[in-house]
């Protein structure tokens, strides 16, 4: 039997040696198209070369593209289970012709691999064309030798085809297989047409037209294909099946769900086990890309896919969470083509899991309220809008859940009530809405979210993408175009929004019309909003956007905030588990962490930090992220951000190995925390790490700043260079340099004194036993003198030689200090009883244009404008001594 692995390779190597560059999937959100939730076709990548907006080095290409389609336009979800060729995911095989081959090369590569590689009777296919495409039906007679009656012209979309409401788009020929008359239906275009008997296998697209949002048609300068091969449909096709999920593939994954519930893969439960297997595939795909169950966009399609198979799983009887025990079995039998299930399968287990034990605790109770209901209802009355609202607002349950619910019981859902309350509910959230008010008036945010839906963001995993401007917000007012100052809210973006310590992105965004440099972005409510300038031409609502991060100045923020994450755990090590964080902030210069700490840290704790956060960095082990609830990431002792709020799942950052820490992911974490950031890919992008210093932010918390990377570097070549440059003026090696200049201190040390005892006897003349000779007033010996040449700071030492030259009395110096006056008192110790030098400091100063002073009772020190009414101030002193009992 031909594996659907064995198919897919066949597939992309034929076309290989047709000269087509192998490309592979792109991402299942799709990053060059706004108006898609998810990749629905092989063409979306590749969009931009059918419309000459990019050029690739190739002109030919081929690839198995992964497809969900469970929202929008394309949504297949409601019958994925039921019918044997629906799926919420599915690949799409598929060549593409840049302005290369045209319609007879590309309707014969597809009868050359069809009838002789894959070996299908060629006398059990016909075809379709658009009515009006003559030049295709030729061909088709010409390769293929198809007779009039098996090329049906088709005069409907079903032979046109459109990726969307815009884009590129063109007439199609269709490859039909005839499963023979033992089954019901009729060939395309026939009345019997939906029965199952012709199916289709292929379609080429001929790209000759681009699509506008006003109906219009334009050629393209290029002539181009676009074909489709679902690699489900052409496996049960050569598998000799009919069934889609009867395939090798399928059959696997059925399998592993009913030995995971222990349950017949082909009793009653059958049609539970198509939709496990079919909602495995799409939910894992997704996961591994980084989308995460929500409430709001393409988290909200995920939640509803998963939930709606854990449903099914519960009615097969399981007690236990199901669907993450069956991701081994995916990856086994995807993972060689899809490398990123498998380095993703940790993070899928846990999400599905997170999911699944929360949906279980409320499912018994949403089923039983929505018995309870049908209960009290006639057999065939819809289900009221009131209670299927009730079970979305209280339990969780999507609409088209309780929908599919009921469809088992032949039961419908009042969707005008639903909507009606869904109304009530905005209307009260609208009023009691709250917002910042920084940008506008809150009310605004409200009703772009109200209107346009939470913005999604890219930014984990890539900095450029295309997004559609949902609102333009100028000075305040929701405006229509801007050419100036701007805020823009996209449906998509990458840009990071600030939060959580770290920085907003910054970057640009293009449109056909203009240009803007996007300064800032700050997220209000479940909407990004960019700060922007037009610095080119004018920006339109509605319009779709290219959408480029600065991917330098991004990376140096990952870096500082990857880096305080291991700062955090640093400082826990060194310091102690009293450490938590009360603050950071990661910008693109550099980190600040606060955290609490009662007093300072000492050279040696600072060059302990620097040590172990730079010997994390050197492991250069992948940061991980994965997904649970807050309450499960702190069993495993992650760490919160201060004063974060959390929702019902969190991200999980780890980074580094720590042997025989005991705690974390994988039980030797080094840092475990929630942090809903981004972050570098490997430690090592880091490069390094240094810290500036440790300072007082408030009572109780410290604050220490970091640099990383390049700017690490340069500071500390900085330091370097500081230190050459003093080498260099003392002529002394670097290993020296510190007691040479403890030695050069000491020597300037001991000359400023000898110098200052030199000023000190200059000034009296020669020394204290020389000065003025003092008077006896009130029984105590006075000595005043005026000084030039001496300090203030001289005075003190002057004073205590006076004193004990004087054995007892009191003294007042003033020196002319360059233009201003300092004083000093001094009181012998047998007179403080009596006499206090403070008194006297206070009675002379003012007289010198000061204002009083201060010291203990035997010595103070004061100072004044100028020492010109010296005289004045001596009298003064004489006055409190006259004064004295």
């Amino acid at each position: 039997m031909t594996s659907l692995a064995d198919i897919r390779s066949t597939f992309l190597n034929y076309f290989g040696k047709q000269g087509h560059a192998i490309v592979a999937s792109s991402p299942l959100v799709p990053r060059n198209d706004p108006t898609l939730m998810f990749a629905n076709s092989g063409m979306v990548q590749f969009k931009n070369l059918f419309t000459g907006v990019e050029t690739r080095d190739y002109t030919r290409a081929t690839t198995s593209q992964k497809c969900v389609r469970a929202g929008g336009k394309h949504n297949d979800l409601d019958n994925v289970g039921y019918t044997a060729r629906h799926h919420t995911f599915f690949e799409m095989l598929g060549n593409f012709s840049f302005g290369d081959y045209f319609k007879a090369e590309a309707i014969a590569f597809a009868w050359e691999l069809l009838t002789k590689d894959f070996g299908i009777d060629k006398d059990r296919l016909l075809v379709t064309v658009y009515h009006t495409d003559d030049e295709a039906a030729d061909i088709w007679k010409k390769v293929a030798g198809l007779p009039d009656d098996r090329i049906i012209r088709i005069p409907t979309d079903d032979n046109f085809w459109r990726m969307g409401p815009t884009g590129p788009c063109g007439p199609c020929t269709e490859i039909f297989y005839d499963h023979g008359d033992h089954i019901w239906g009729g060939p395309p275009g026939s009345p019997e047409e939906d029965g199952d008997r012709f199916i289709e296998i292929w379609n080429i697209v001929f790209m000759q037209n681009e699509q506008f949002d006003d109906g219009s048609l334009k050629p393209l300068e290029m002539q181009s294909i676009d074909t489709g091969m679902g690699l489900e449909r052409i496996g049960a096709l050569l598998q000799g099946k009919h069934d889609n999920y009867d395939t090798d593939l399928m059959r696997a994954l059925i399998e592993a769900s009913a030995d995971a519930t222990s349950s017949d893969p082909d009793g009653p439960g059958n049609t539970h086990h198509r939709v496990i297997a079919d909602h495995l595939r799409s939910t894992s795909f997704l996961i591994a890309e980084g989308v995460l169950p929500s409430n709001e966009g393409r988290g909200y399609v995920l939640r509803r896919i998963m939930r709606r198979a854990m449903r099914h799983a519960h009615q097969l009887g399981g007690k236990d969470p199901v669907m993450h025990r069956l991701v081994p079995a995916l990856v086994q039998q995807m993972g060689a083509a899809y490398p990123e299930l498998g380095q993703g399968q940790r993070l899928i287990e846990e999400t599905l899991l997170n999911e699944e034990v929360r949906f279980k605790q409320t499912l018994d109770r949403g089923l039983k309220l929505l018995d309870e209901e049908l209960q009290n209802l006639p057999d065939d009355a819809a289900l009221p809008g009131t209670a299927a609202f009730k079970l979305y607002d209280t339990y969780g349950f999507p609409l088209d859940l309780t929908q599919d619910a009921l469809r088992e019981k032949g039961r419908e859902v009042d969707t005008d009530g639903f909507d009606a309350a869904m109304a009530e509910q905005k209307a009260k959230a609208r009023a009691a809405w709250s917002g910042t008010g920084e940008a506008a008036d809150s009310a605004i945010w409200f009703n772009i979210t109200d209107e346009s839906g939470a913005t999604d963001f890219l930014g984990y995993d890539t900095l450029t993408a295309e997004g559609q401007i949902m609102a333009l917000v100028v000075d305040g007012d929701r405006a229509d175009h801007a050419d100036g100052a701007v805020q823009i809210v996209l449906n998509q973006t990458p840009f990071y929004a600030e939060a959580g310590g770290q920085v907003g992105d910054a970057g640009t965004l293009r449109t056909e019309t203009g240009k803007a440099e996007i300064t800032d972005t700050k997220k209000f409510g479940e909407i990004h909003v960019h700060f922007a300038k037009v610095t080119e031409g004018h920006l339109h609502k509605g319009q779709g956007a290219e959408l480029a991060v600065d991917p330098v100045r991004r990376a140096n923020i990952q870096a500082n905030h990857s880096a305080t994450h291991l700062l955090n755990e640093a400082l826990r090590a060194v310091l102690g588990d009293h450490i938590a964080q009360r603050g950071s902030l990661n910008g693109p210069d550099r980190l600040r962490f606060d955290f609490s700490h009662t007093k300072a840290l000492n050279d040696a704790e600072l060059a302990q930090i620097d040590r172990d956060v730079n010997a994390i960095i050197r492991q250069n082990s992948p940061v991980e992220t994965r997904i649970m609830t807050p309450d499960d990431a702190r069993g495993l002792g992650a760490q919160a951000l201060f004063g974060e709020k959390y929702g019902d799942e969190v991200r999980v950052v780890s980074m580094g190995r720590q042997e025989g820490s005991g705690k974390g992911m994988g039980g030797n974490t080094y840092s475990l925390e929630l942090c809903g950031g981004t972050h570098v890919k490997q430690l090592g992008e880091i490069g390094a790490f240094v810290t500036l210093g440790d300072s007082a932010s408030s009572a109780g918390v410290r604050r220490i700043e970091a640099l990383t990377g390049q700017a690490a570097l340069d500071h500390l070549r900085d330091r370097e260079k500081i230190l050459f440059a003093a080498a260099a003026e003392l002529k002394t090696p670097i290993d020296r340099l510190v007691s040479r200049i403890k030695g050069e201190s000491f020597k300037l040390k001991e000359a400023l004194n000898e110098n200052a005892q030199l000023r000190r006897e200059l000034a009296m003349g020669g020394g204290a036993k020389d000065a003025a000779p003092s008077e006896v007033i009130n029984g105590v010996a006075f000595q005043a003198q005026v000084l030039s040449g001496v300090t203030g700071k001289d005075l003190p030492a002057l004073i205590d030689e006076m004193k004990a030259a004087m054995e007892s009395g009191a003294v007042l110096l003033i020196a002319d200090a360059g233009g201003k006056a300092a004083v000093a008192v001094g009181v012998t110790a047998d007179l403080i009883d009596r006499v206090s030098a403070v008194d006297i400091l206070r009675a002379a100063t003012p007289e010198l244009g000061g204002k009083g002073g201060g010291g203990r009772a035997d010595m103070a020190q004061g100072g004044g404008a100028s020492a010109e009414n010296a005289d004045a101030a001596i009298a003064a002193a004489k006055a409190v001594l006259e004064g004295l009992k």
